[in-house]
């Protein structure tokens, strides 16, 4: 197999699995709060995707 296949095929499932990690913590952290709270979280949740793709 190509080498360079293989590594965009890697980078993909990467980031795959990134984002359904993202969605689930999302999901579980507005699961048990009021409604109130829900902005300052996802705010949070932006804040550190933000941190972690090197934007901040």
């Amino acid at each position: 197999m190509d080498p360079v296949l293989v590594a965009a095929g890697g980078s993909v499932l990467a980031l795959l699995i990134v984002a359904c990690a993202a969605v689930f913590v999302v999901r579980s952290a507005l699961q048990g709060a009021e409604s109130r709270h829900r902005a300052h979280i996802l705010e949070a949740v932006a804040e550190v995707l933000r941190a972690m793709r090197g934007k901040r």
